[in-house]
């Protein structure tokens, strides 16, 4: 069956590869939901990092800690210290929003991509990628109801999506310098630093079923970004990117089917636009940057979270 499959041409082999990593990545959603009922979700975004430094570190460290030392500590604690925030916003939003409504707001970080790459990496960006981010923000205001009540914990999703492309600017900046494994390591450690306080704080005891939650929780999250990565691997970005989208149309059935969310008119049509305005980037991207689209794999996210995904850069 695998071989049959690796005999596939690589778009439909990246498809794929993401339309099963959004299953897992989804799944991830369901997992903090469930352990919430029990635990603080800031406490399970402990449980989740330091089981991610647990997968981490034997394989980074395996041919010594040589291999892991960095030439930009203070930007490393920067962005651990930020993707630390990110991650305890995120797990806080799933715990409390509808699992569709999370998944389209993550969505929304190319949109804060452009700017902060005008301002930080000097990139140029013409009007029509101006207009399609002014569009996909225009998804945002409408998901957050214009016209009826809008749930303070939205803004916290929101916030956390912007972030994350804070997060990439620094890792484009970070990966000029060291490898992907170092990058992963010393996130990894200083994301459970970032999260044991609050976790402190929080602090209950896990009962023996939550900590099985947990730990699925930290398979899904470890095998769905082993497939997204392998997913942008195999094809090129702008051909396998909206399969991606696949986690919209799984998040509304997980938190249909398990907790009986529904998402309304606006979450749906926001949604749309939102995925509708980062896909004409994408292809802007790729039309702007001809060439081979084969991608450079980087964690662009604290690990795990379910926002994390690879930063796919058209050469």
């Amino acid at each position: 069956m695998i071989e049959k499959v690796e005999k596939l041409p690589g778009n439909v082999r990246g498809a794929l590869w993401l339309l099963a990593a959004g299953i897992f990545l989804s799944a991830m959603g369901v997992f903090i939901k469930m352990a919430a009922q029990e635990l603080h979700p800031f406490q399970i975004a402990f449980f989740r990092a330091f089981m991610g430094l647990c997968i981490v570190a034997p394989f980074a460290l395996r041919h010594g800690f040589g291999t892991v030392r960095t030439a930009r500590p203070s930007l490393h604690l920067v962005r651990g210290l930020i993707g630390g925030v990110v991650m305890l916003c995120m797990f806080y939003a799933v715990a409390n929003l509808p699992l569709a409504d999370v998944t389209a707001l993550s969505f929304t970080k190319p949109l804060f991509l452009i700017p902060l790459a005008v301002i930080f990496l000097g990139e140029k960006v013409k009007m029509r990628r101006t207009i399609a981010t002014a569009v996909g923000f225009i998804g945002v205001i409408i998901m957050l109801r214009p016209a009826g009540e809008t749930d303070p914990i939205a803004f916290v999703a929101l916030f956390a999506a912007a972030l994350i492309a804070g997060i990439t600017i620094m890792m484009k900046i970070l990966s000029r310098l060291d490898s992907p494994t170092t990058l992963v390591f010393w996130s990894s450690i200083i994301l459970s630093l970032c999260t044991l306080g609050p976790a402190l704080w929080f602090w209950k005891t896990p009962s023996v079923e939550v900590l099985l939650v947990m730990l699925a929780l930290a398979l899904c999250g470890t095998i769905g970004q082993t497939m997204l990565i392998r997913g942008y691997a195999a094809g090129e970005a702008m051909a396998v990117t909206p399969f991606d989208y696949a986690r919209l149309i799984y998040s509304g059935l997980f938190g249909y089917l398990i907790f009986a969310e529904i998402p309304d008119a606006w979450t749906i049509v926001g949604a749309l636009v939102i995925v509708g305005s980062t896909i004409y980037i994408a292809r802007r991207e790729a039309m702007v940057k001809p060439g081979s689209s084969r991608p450079t794999a980087t964690f662009d996210g604290p690990a795990g979270t379910g926002t994390t995904s690879v930063h796919a850069e058209s050469r």
